[in-house]
């Protein structure tokens, strides 16, 4: 049987974390490593990465990453994945410097150096699959379509991508190299359907630079506040040559934009008109020009604008004050998820005082593919079989009729979702021996330490408050020793509410004493339940809403000793708030254990002879 299979660990069915296995005689091909930011109900969590169980169960069949560009939804994974599998990455030079970026954060990862660049013109001999590659044209220089070729035919990922004719040196598509391509046998196409589901082609960047440069032009008297994405360095681009044509002064607000605008300019895919010194300030010496000569490029944190401007907007950042002399021009487009938000989000500028400009209200402005690209790229390439890739289900079925009206079947169109294995059965495709896919979400430093259960707590905190109940018992008389205490946050105003907590006190008491009276096998957990269910009850029907409810029971301290008349309570189950100095071990031998820390799986040196790339 043929041993070729294509899985989706993410990018399909959703926006962003694009990451695909494509596996041929037990080698590995993983094309992109990505992110997506969160839901609006992951409250807390900072962003979302594939489930790489699989894959790390498979560490030592892994040839390595190949990345299409420098954006989050394909390298923003590349920290916690390489965590826990060493393995060597492959990109273009500034994809390869972006990545490095993300990567050296991760203080486990300070030592990783297996990075490998590649350009349109490299060939990686693996044995079984030759590794091979072509420009594409997206909102980042050196965007890379990948074309694995194996003995059964080629499998070609086309990362994000769309047809601009008027497109720079740097984002230029390489249709010569397209064709190429498909004039050898083409098994697979996973293409980019982010910009299918409507009608209209995004509009050329020349345009959108033009319509950068009037916007400045019309608002010569306002600070300019430009929200872009920290790696649309098209956008950037475009910003800083109407910065320089007004005659206005650049502030990069924030490290994640400093470091992607200096590597670029570094590598000289930044085009400066004007000298850097001319050019940028900080924001400290911003504050001595006039409101007319200053723009302000803000990407927020992880370089995703709009949560940071929502903190402008409510007048939480200590540097930036939004008020009338100001211009807020939102240069990104923003995805369906966070369409409410930034809803909210002009409001509240408006609120403030500010005019707010919003680049997707005039003008369809994509870096992905628009119908009439996608079938060009099929045309091209003449596939058997296609994937849509990038997008959610109606943005995938949208792609999937665009791909029938030029004669793709619908029986060689697939559907995919997370954790789908498509097997090449010499002469098709089939579904076979899938799995499930779930997802890590990123809080903090932790990795997966968040999960339905954290997700579902936080919903009801936000939604209904915490409802918490501290009592003492003594379980040798069956009483309680003291009245409940009772606190509440988020759920009622406790001064308001009297009545209600002292009924809530007394359900408390009663349940605590019918157990004690009743119950012969003590058991900490069984009362604490039974006293959870019955305010819980309470509360609810009161007031019609579930808070969390949380009772403490403590206990008197039966081991008291002779003249000490006042009584300690500790609480069961847990440790007393008093620290405790700990016995010295009898055994003089016993020395100190410190817990050694485990790191993910090493690549075996000896695994396979090194790549041969020839130029």
């Amino acid at each position: 049987m043929t041993n070729l299979s294509i899985i989706p660990f993410g990018g399909v069915r959703e926006n962003g974390k694009n990451m695909y296995a494509v596996t041929v005689n037990d080698e590995i091909f993983i094309l992109d490593a990505g992110l997506k930011y969160p839901e609006t109900d992951q409250l807390g969590v900072d962003v979302v990465v594939p489930d790489f169980e699989y894959l790390i169960k498979n560490t030592d069949k892994i040839a390595g990453v190949f990345l299409s560009h420098g954006h989050a939804d394909a390298i923003g994974a590349l920290p916690y994945f390489l965590q826990q599998v060493n393995v060597p990455i492959f990109g273009s030079e500034l994809t390869i410097e972006l990545a490095k970026l993300a990567i050296k954060e991760q203080d486990a990862l300070k030592d990783y150096d297996d990075y490998h660049i590649v350009n349109e013109k490299t060939e990686i001999d693996f044995g079984d699959v030759k590794v091979s590659f072509f420009n594409t044209t997206h909102s980042i220089p050196e965007s890379l379509g990948i074309v694995l070729g194996t003995e059964y035919g080629q499998v070609v990922y086309t990362g994000d991508f769309k047809f601009d004719q008027t497109a720079e040196s740097y984002y230029r598509t390489d249709i010569a190299r397209l064709v190429e391509v498909g004039q050898s046998k083409v098994l697979a196409l996973l293409a980019d359907a982010a910009g299918t589901e409507g009608g209209a082609d995004s509009v050329n960047e020349s345009k959108i630079g033009d319509y950068i440069l009037e916007t400045f032009q019309d608002n010569k008297k306002k600070r300019i506040i430009v929200a872009a994405v920290a790696s649309n360095i098209q956008r950037i681009q475009q910003v800083i040559n109407a910065t320089a044509a007004t005659k206005r002064q650049l502030v990069l607000s924030g490290n994640d934009i400093e470091n992607v605008v200096r590597t670029a300019i570094r590598l000289k895919k930044l085009d400066l008109p004007i000298p850097e010194n001319k050019l940028f300030v900080n924001l400290k010496n911003a504050k001595n020009l006039a409101a007319g000569q200053t723009v302000i490029l803000e990407t927020g944190r992880m370089g995703e604008p709009i949560k940071h401007l929502n903190r402008m907007a409510n007048g939480e950042d200590k540097y930036v004050h939004i008020g009338e002399e100001d211009l807020v021009f939102i240069t990104t487009t923003p995805s369906t998820a966070m369409e409410g938000v930034v809803a909210k989000t002009r409001d509240m500028l408006f609120k403030q005082g500010a005019d707010v400009k919003q680049i997707s209200n005039d003008m369809r402005s994509s870096g992905h593919a628009s119908r009439n690209d996608l079938q060009m790229m099929i045309n091209i390439m003449q596939p058997e079989y296609f994937m849509p890739i990038q997008g959610e289900y109606r943005v995938m079925t949208a792609a999937k009729d665009a791909a029938e009206e030029v004669n793709i079947p619908e029986d060689h169109i697939m559907m995919a979702m997370k954790g789908d294995q498509f097997k090449w059965l010499d002469d098709h495709f089939e579904l076979q021996d899938s799995f499930t896919i779930g997802e890590t979400l990123i809080d903090g430093a932790g990795i997966g330490d968040i999960g339905n259960v954290v997700l579902r707590d936080r919903r009801i905190l936000s939604e209904d408050g915490i409802f918490v109940s501290v009592v003492t018992i003594d379980r040798k008389k069956r009483q309680v020793v003291s009245k409940p205490k009772l606190t509440s946050r988020g759920f009622v105003y406790v001064k308001a509410n009297r009545d209600l907590m002292k009924e809530a006190s007394d359900l408390t008491v009663k349940q605590i004493e019918d157990y004690l009276s009743n119950t012969k096998n003590f058991d900490w957990n069984e009362l604490k339940n039974s006293v959870r269910e019955v305010l819980s009850r309470f509360l609810f029907e009161q007031t019609r809403r579930r808070p969390m409810v949380m009772p403490v029971v403590m206990e008197v301290n039966q081991n008291r000793r002779p003249n000490n008349h006042k009584s300690t309570a500790t609480q069961s189950g847990a440790q007393s708030n008093k620290r405790q100095t700990p016995k010295k071990p009898n055994n003089p031998n016993v020395t100190k254990v410190t817990k050694a820390v485990k790191k993910g799986p090493r690549r075996p040196n000896n695994r396979r002879p090194q790549p041969k790339a020839a130029e």
